[in-house]
């Protein structure tokens, strides 16, 4: 019998020991590391700040030498009997040099110059809107697994209670509605550990799909409801709204929108190149003994397009125009975020003090309750409210301290901070 049982007891201890091996528990700044290496999205905008620069490359190309090589070979005759055949080949090599466009091409440069910029801070945006995600993830997985505790711990009470409550019953100094009463709060304990085990399990989906993961494994992440912010003191939010990422992409797409207008205007400009080729007319034979050469300057001057250079310049104007009233609706926009993020976060911080409050007092007037209640000192009814006092408690200073971080995470989101640089 020893011999059977041993084998079993050590698979059961390796199951266990894996089991806890394949738990995660990561902290919150282990999360933000992983997110920042493995997040789709900013792989996304990594690519479009790439291709902002690829586009100035390819602009900037055009202030530098342009140089191609063409070469033909072709054979002439004829069908006649006494036909001759002809064979001909021709290359040649041409180069180019713009010398002046009217600042055309400098003022496009410039233009793709604050795109890059504008894709950094769209960059710093989507970092910043990464960071709010998974930190309300982060939270709401911190709270739902003390929330599961929370509601294991109710309904142990709730059971209690119960038992109480019948032996009362049975000894005729409790009627059945009170019974009644106790059991179906143990239902509704019971209902809600339930419910916590299936938020907890949704909450740790909602975080690995925050941390960019494709298989969603069971984890625990470690921290408390502590805030990092400590500011108490409102800051410049004048100064923070012109430091806030989306501000400065709107800001270098109304400057990139300025370039794109004066190298509309250039159009009517001339452009003025330095021309050179090198090459060998038809020849029937190879190498070619002779090579022909020019070099030169050539001047284009538009006249007349049908009017299409004048309207790129209105489009440009227009697009102008739109970029600074967005300039100007985004800094409102952004004033009234943090205006209004900055106060529900000192709201938040100021909830926890006094849901802390009410928790020390339902617990003290439980306490006494419960004395009171099995001296016959106070009716079921009076109890009873304490027990659920005291049970909205403790689950109010649990949402309050949720409800601080999200509200510190949203804080932190206006001011545009993103993952780069956060700690615990």
């Amino acid at each position: 019998m020893r011999s059977i049982l041993y084998p079993v007891v050590v698979l059961f201890f390796l199951f266990a020991c894996f089991s806890l091996q394949a738990e995660e528990m990561p902290t919150w700044q282990q999360c933000v590391n992983e997110a920042r290496e493995a997040h789709p999205d900013l792989s996304s905008a990594l690519a479009l700040l790439q291709q902002a620069e690829a586009d100035k490359r390819i602009t900037a190309g055009a202030c530098l030498p342009q140089v191609s090589l063409s070469a033909s070979s072709r054979e002439n005759g004829t069908t006649a009997k006494d036909g001759n055949l002809f064979s001909a080949f021709s290359y040649s090599l041409l180069a180019q040099q713009l010398i002046f466009d009217g600042h055309k091409t400098a003022n496009q440069i410039a233009s793709n110059r604050e795109a890059i910029k504008g894709a950094r801070y769209n960059y710093n945006m989507v970092s910043a809107d990464i960071r709010f995600a998974l930190r309300s993830a982060f939270t709401q997985l911190l709270k739902a697994q003390d929330l599961v505790g929370l509601a294991g711990q109710i309904a142990e009470r709730r059971r209690n209670n119960v038992r109480l409550i019948s032996l009362r019953y049975q000894g005729g100094r409790e009627h059945i509605g009170s019974l009644r009463q106790a059991e179906a709060d143990l239902a509704q304990a019971e209902f809600e550990v339930s419910q916590a085990k299936r938020g907890l399990v949704l909450a740790q989906t909602t975080l690995a799909s925050a941390l960019g993961r494709d298989s969603h494994k069971p984890l625990r992440v470690r921290g408390a409801f502590r805030v990092t912010e400590l500011l108490t003191s409102k800051p410049d939010l004048a100064l923070l709204v012109k430091n806030n990422p989306l501000f400065q992409l709107l800001d270098t797409k109304s400057k990139a929108a300025r370039y794109e207008l004066n190298a509309a205007k250039s159009t009517f400009s001339p452009q003025l190149y330095l021309t050179s080729s090198i090459g060998r007319g038809t020849s029937d034979r190879l190498p070619l003994d002779a090579v022909d050469w020019n070099a030169g300057i050539t001047v284009s001057v538009p006249i007349f397009e049908g009017g299409s250079g004048q309207a790129r310049v209105s489009r440009a104007m227009a697009v102008l125009s739109q970029q600074n009233a967005q300039e100007k609706s985004g800094y409102l926009q952004l004033f009234n975020i943090l205006e209004t993020s900055w106060k529900n976060f000192q709201d938040a911080r100021q909830m926890v003090v006094v849901r802390k409050k009410f928790l020390d007092a339902a617990m003290e007037r439980s306490t006494i309750a419960n004395a009171q209640y099995s001296n016959g000192l106070i009716t079921f009814n009076d109890w009873v409210i304490i027990e659920n006092n005291l049970v909205s408690a403790k689950k109010e200073f649990l949402n309050a301290g949720a409800d601080m971080l999200i509200a510190e995470a949203q804080w932190i989101q206006s001011k545009g901070g993103g993952l780069d640089g956060q700690q615990e």
